[in-house]
């Protein structure tokens, strides 16, 4: 146990400290602060010396130094049974700091509301986080306390041990401080990359906030969570179970191809990270009907992702299959209440969800991945029509759909689309031949059609046989990334067969 006499207290969030203070002055603890943390408590009564009367040294350059000095942080540093630090504090006339109470400059907050590089810069803690550094290390002698939401803790354990800490609760307090250091010291990093444009920086820190610690990973053997480097992932779920580790991973999945979409227009099924059914039909409930029809028996137990508000008209269809989870930009009262009499769906409002994200992580053991994203808008710019015959209008906008669609489907992917809707989806096979085959025989099992059907693939086809195979299934019109050898033989044979072949500028492998 330490006995707490002295606390310094210096905090940029002055939010419940009336209830803290209440307690160390139960405790006879004496208090030291600064600045705007110094009136703070002067204001509501407590007795405080300011550090400047405690330092004899004045607060200069307009603040920016405080409680740099050698008396603050040797009574924080110093070994209290280590007879050389015992000397130097008497020969100094030194005393002991026993507590420290910090939260940094709203860096982060800073960055959120201005661009300006000069008040972000000024915003950046350096008394602060050297305070914290310093009590964490010298846990063994003094408690730190580094955010509001361990104000409870400290006020327990001081209540628990009559004005002491114990040694259990210091570590615990240090560990945390050391995580808040370096998560600030990362934001401010990531700033000064982002602000000088360097993506891949000879050190990457990867930080986020811990948003919830699941049930257990892909399989119940493995521990998992889930973090941001927001406070809120843009989700919100209305009902249901705990969402997991698998849950998570549709729903990102399913969001990252319904925000691709048009605006209000859009319904999305995936099973196991991969679409078995888009569709962008402007009517809401035929645009799921059709998305559903792409590949019924798969969305058994899948995810659904509507990109508008679901009415109870909606939710009726919605409830005659099962679903894990189902998503929406918002949901009517009446709807909402027709999904919640399923007590295990989850349902989840995603209005607020945006992509924003620039870079895409995956790991292996110790090791780092990183690329940008693949969130290229794609337009009839980005196309070149290299057959004889020329696609229609609608041909093209399918075409252009089926792409978009294809670049979130596991690679070797293949994507075959019918009146902006997925008719047969093949995906991650190691032959693209196979992917061709899946697609088609889904279409086949599933959904016939009258009309004309186009097809896309994520990457160039390195041998005839993939496009064959598509023609031969009835696909008019194909669009591909170019790039194969042979190209030349693809566009005689697209020629030969009177079908529409488009070449795409980009490629979309989705490993």
């Amino acid at each position: 146990m330490r006995k707490i006499r002295t606390a310094l207290i210096s905090v940029s969030n002055k939010k419940d400290l009336f209830p803290l203070l209440k307690v160390l002055k139960n405790y006879n603890i004496k208090l030291i602060s600064s600045g705007g943390t110094y009136k703070k408590i002067k204001s509501l009564k407590f007795k405080c010396l300011e550090v400047s009367d405690f330092t004899n040294s004045d607060e200069i350059l307009d603040g920016r130094v405080k409680t740099l000095h050698p008396k603050i942080h040797a009574g924080i540093l110093n070994i209290r049974n280590n007879d050389s630090h015992i000397k130097d504090m008497k020969k100094n006339k030194f005393e002991n700091i026993d507590l420290v109470i910090v939260n940094f400059y709203p860096f982060a907050e800073t960055l959120n509301k201005t661009r300006n590089h000069h008040e972000i810069i000024e915003n950046i803690d350096i008394g602060g986080p050297s305070l914290i550094r310093s009590a964490a290390k010298n846990y063994n002698d003094v408690t730190v306390i580094s955010s509001i939401d361990l104000y409870p803790d400290l006020i327990n354990q001081l209540n628990e041990n009559n004005g002491s800490t114990s040694l259990s609760f210091r570590k615990k307090m240090s560990q945390k401080a050391f995580s808040k250091t370096a998560y600030y010291d990362t934001l401010i990093s990531n700033y000064f990359n982002k602000d000088s444009n360097i993506k891949f920086p000879e050190k990457k820190i990867i930080y986020g906030n811990l948003i919830e610690k699941l049930r257990y990973g892909e399989n119940p053997h493995q521990e998992s969570a889930i973090y941001s480097k927001n406070k809120n992932i843009g989700i919100n779920k209305l009902h249901g179970k705990q969402l997991s580790y698998n849950n998570y991973n549709d729903i990102f999945s399913a969001l990252n191809i319904s925000k691709s979409l048009p605006k209000n227009i859009g319904t999305v099924i995936v099973k196991h990270a991969n679409p078995c059914g888009v569709s962008i039909l402007k009517d809401k409930i035929d645009s799921y009907k059709s998305a559903l029809a792409c590949d019924p028996i798969s969305a058994f137990g899948g995810i659904v992702s509507c990109n508008f508000k679901v009415s109870k008209s909606l939710a009726i269809e919605l409830n005659k299959i099962f679903f894990e989870v189902i998503i929406a930009d918002g949901f009517d009262k009446e709807a909402l209440k027709l999904l919640k009499s399923k007590k295990n769906i989850r349902i989840i409002d995603a209005k607020n969800y945006s992509l924003n994200g620039t870079m895409r992580l995956s790991s292996w053991n110790d090791i780092i991945l990183i690329q940008s994203e693949d969130k290229k808008k794609i337009s009839v710019k980005d196309f070149k029509v290299v057959s004889k015959k020329k696609p229609s209008k609608t041909q093209l906008a399918n075409l252009i759909f089926a792409f978009n669609v294809c670049r979130y489907v596991k690679s070797n992917a293949i994507v075959i689309v019918d009146n902006h809707s997925t008719v047969g989806i093949g995906s991650g096979q190691p032959s693209r031949v196979d992917s061709c085959n899946i697609a088609i025989n889904k279409m086949i099992k599933f959904r016939k059609s009258e009309n004309e059907i186009v097809a896309a693939s994520d990457a160039f086809f390195p041998f005839v046989d993939g496009v064959e195979k598509l023609v031969q299934s009835g696909v008019t019109a194909i669009i591909q990334p170019s790039g194969s050898i042979r190209d030349k033989e693809i566009i005689k044979f697209a020629d030969a067969t009177e079908t529409v072949l488009v070449f795409s500028k980009t490629r979309h492998f989705k490993h």
